[in-house]
């Protein structure tokens, strides 16, 4: 039943976010039916860049267009909350199609803290559980709500947004969006774990020096590893 479900949800993401790439996409237009990029070695060649080289045709199989990764969630965090990123690279068919996917799983009670992806409108589809989730716009206001099993919601382009399980089981979200590539800014981690000026943060924030090193023992990756 759960597997269906999960069937419906991806066919259902796919014609919204084609629909979505067409009228907003932020990838190139690809130039031909697809381009299964051949294997990368170069350590400082981008992951998800579009100009990827392409296999040639007699070498594409049926399995670079599949992916099965989506069937069970993903390694769960100490605050629990799993991710299953779906991109190019561990789905070489989205290559120069402007889309990629993510599942993401919430244990009761926890969150997947405030962020924004500076390349992409999301949509999401709550397959399981109930979620508080909302965005924030440029004037401020929050459109936020609990949402129910089987509702959508999306966030539109560069939009702070934010969920939060308030169910009593594991929620699911599955979620795509219009680039394969659209980044992710957290912002307790921009704020304080990307080495600004602890005096501006000090004068930002209006916290103490103290405060400001809570902070950034937590959400600083160097400074958090340490301990």
């Amino acid at each position: 039943m759960e597997a269906n479900t999960l069937f419906l949800t991806l066919s259902l993401l796919l014609l919204l976010c084609f629909n979505v790439c067409i009228t907003l996409a932020s990838d190139p237009d690809p130039i031909q039916d697809f381009c299964i990029p051949k294997p990368i070695t170069s350590p400082h060649h981008h992951h998800f860049s579009t100009n990827l080289p392409c296999k040639n045709s007699s070498e594409v199989t049926t399995e670079d267009f599949i992916f099965s990764g989506l069937k069970t969630a993903g390694t769960f965090t100490k605050t629990g909350f799993a991710t299953v990123p779906v991109n190019p690279t561990n789905f070489p068919g989205l290559n120069t199609l402007g889309m990629s996917f993510v599942r993401a799983d919430l244990k009761p009670g926890s969150i997947n803290p405030p962020h924004y992806h500076p390349r992409a409108t999301e949509v999401t589809h709550l397959v399981k559980g109930r979620v508080y989730s909302g965005f924030v716009d440029s004037n401020n206001k929050v459109y936020a709500k609990v949402m129910e099993e089987g509702e959508m919601m999306v966030y539109p382009k560069g939009l702070v947004h934010f969920q939060m399980n308030v169910g009593d089981v594991t929620a699911t979200i599955l979620a795509g969006f219009n680039s394969q590539s659209p980044g992710i800014q957290k912002i307790p981690s921009v704020v304080f774990g990307s080495g600004i000026n602890e005096e501006l943060l000090m004068k930002a924030f209006g916290l103490s020096l103290k405060q400001i090193g809570t902070f950034k023992k937590r959400f600083d990756p160097l400074m958090s590893s340490e301990h």
